[in-house]
């Protein structure tokens, strides 16, 4: 799958701009509410509303919606920040927080009071959610409803004072109890929290609610395409309700486009909260998490996550997309910019029978097939190298090309060696292999007698290599639909159990003494890696798994 999907965001903006809806201008946002990190669909969400705004000559608002203080945090706010610039995209001097619009938010709550359009509704959480109804029966009018607008002013200038205790009053939007779509059955527009918030401290004690603060803030930042997942659908005839029915400085409208859902993830920050908060990873920034900060430590790169947003396109239709999707961006991304190596992550040790002991042969190689400019790399071929144990059988099936006692593989980019004897330890283990090189077969020559060699195995010097400890990481869930569970289970026992595999004793070809962590590298034969930029010290090296060369898992 390559190229650019469809995007039906683009046809819209192209007549609004042709029609001069908007004086031709395109002002995007994206709003995140700052109660966690950011994960794939937020990136897809970025790469859209400011992907939009730099294909029209337009700008796009960062806005943190930061409306309930029970849940937010300054660490979540830089992480998004960061996130975004990592990704590649600037808000420049547009960054905003619903906070800063408290004050302007509340006057247009006295507004609507004053217009009888909203009141101060002394209901119980349990009665509430009984007189609204359900899909089937209509909601019934709150006893408060009538009541004056002297009486729900003093009430709400109260409540903005701490007179109340939680969940006392709400301040709800005066509408329809009958209308078939839920969202505009008198909607809450305030609520008592008497909690701290991260911006304003103490200074309130009634926060609006999103469905308010959302479109009046779009409204104030005068922005033009208010683009967000379809699930907020119903709650578009509330947004244009807000709009409509206080005096707003812009007309801004909102377009839903389905969500991003994935194969093997959840995409929920609910979720996703838990599975740290209870130890099931190792924090937000867990490489096998798909939050923005695990991906771009496992070792994705901005350029694979926006090539991934481009590719999938944007649509109304919900639809479930394949998580080899999203891996085969990342290796064609990573095919172009990954630096060469081998790496033995399972050694078995091999000894060259005929070569002297302190032989140290200097073999030059590409660092990239496709770019010369990249220059060459150093292996150093001496009487004691390593090869992986899976390349080696002691009673191989006739398919196997590789090495087995009697037989004859190549080393990669090297010579041709043959294996004379298998050294085992009391246990039964194989410790070592013993074997010779053909000297005629250097760098793919043939044979002397003209043969040809079928298996090619990596192979790194055991004198003239590095440790290191490489971790290989497969799907964080086992099932393709985590969230699909039968009732009573519970979609954590969906968790894949060999999703982390840790390698303490790797051994590499000594160039990757000088990685660094801004940098790919294909081991070859096994797939894309990176340096830990976590873990990774001076002393103690760490490798992640970005993906696997052939996909699968």
């Amino acid at each position: 799958m390559s190229g650019v999907a469809p995007n039906f965001l683009k046809q819209i903006i192209e007549k609004d701009i042709k029609e001069n809806t908007h004086q031709g201008k395109v002002i995007t946002r994206f709003p995140p509410e700052p109660n966690g990190y950011l994960h794939l669909g937020h990136a897809k969400a970025i790469c859209l509303n400011f992907g939009l705004a730099a294909d029209y000559s337009g700008r796009c608002h960062l806005r943190f919606d930061d409306t309930n203080p029970e849940t937010e945090d300054v660490e979540y706010v830089e992480s998004i920040k960061n996130d975004i610039k990592w990704l590649g995209f600037d808000w420049k001097n547009h960054l905003y927080f619903a906070s800063d619009y408290f004050q302007q938010l509340y006057d247009w709550a006295v507004e609507l009071i004053k217009a009888d359009k909203a009141y101060v509704c002394s209901l119980s959480e349990e009665d509430l959610r009984k007189y609204r109804g359900d899909f089937n029966t209509p909601g019934k009018n709150s006893p408060y409803r009538n009541r004056s607008v002297e009486e729900n002013l003093d009430l709400f200038a109260r409540m903005r004072k701490g007179e109340f205790g939680e969940g006392s009053h709400v301040l709800r939007a005066k509408i329809d109890m009958s209308s078939p779509n839920m969202n505009m059955r008198d909607p809450l527009l305030y609520r008592i929290r008497k909690a701290k918030h991260h911006r304003t401290g103490d200074a309130w004690c009634i926060y609006p609610m999103y469905d308010f603060a959302h479109p009046l803030s779009d409204a104030i930042e005068h922005i033009t395409h208010s683009v967000c997942t379809l699930e907020f659908q119903d709650h578009r005839p509330f947004y244009d309700w807000c709009i409509e029915n206080v005096k707003t400085p812009a007309q801004p409208r909102q377009y839903e486009f389905a969500r991003l859902n994935m194969t093997y993830l959840v995409m929920s920050k609910r979720k996703l909260l838990q599975l740290v908060k209870e130890g099931l990873v190792f924090g937000w920034d867990d490489p096998r998490m798909p939050t923005i900060s695990g991906m771009r430590r496992r070792g994705y790169t901005p350029e694979a996550l926006r090539s991934f947003a481009h590719r999938i396109g944007v649509s109304k239709a919900e639809s479930l997309l394949d998580f080899d999707i999203l891996e085969n961006a990342v290796r064609d991304d990573l095919d172009e910019r990954s630096h060469r190596a081998m790496a033995v992550l399972n050694p078995i040790k091999v000894t060259i029978q005929n070569l002297p002991a302190d032989h140290k042969e200097e073999l030059e190689t590409s660092v990239h097939p496709k770019k010369p400019e990249l220059g060459k790399r150093k292996l150093f071929f001496t009487k004691e190298i390593f090869i992986d144990d899976a390349d080696f059988k002691e009673n191989p099936e006739a398919d196997f090309f590789r090495l087995a006692p009697g037989k004859e593989v190549r080393l990669r980019n090297a010579y041709v060696i043959k294996c004379n004897e298998i050294v085992k330890d009391i246990s039964g283990k194989i410790t070592e292999l013993k074997c010779d090189y053909l000297p005629e077969t250097k760098a793919g020559k043939p044979t002397a007698d003209g043969r040809k060699i079928k298996g090619i195995v990596h192979w790194v010097s055991a004198t003239e290599c590095v440790d290191a400890e490489v971790r290989l990481y497969d799907r964080l869930f086992a099932v393709a639909h985590p969230e699909d569970v039968p009732e009573g289970k519970d979609w954590k026992g969906n968790l894949n159990a060999n999703s982390l595999k840790v390698i303490t004793n790797a051994k590499l070809e000594k160039s990757l003494m000088d990685a660094r962590t801004g940098n790919r590298y294909q081991f070859e034969r096994v797939g894309y890696f990176c340096l830990d930029e976590k873990d990774s010290t001076p002393g103690r090296m760490v490798f992640n798994m970005v993906v696997n060369l052939a996909g699968g898992h």
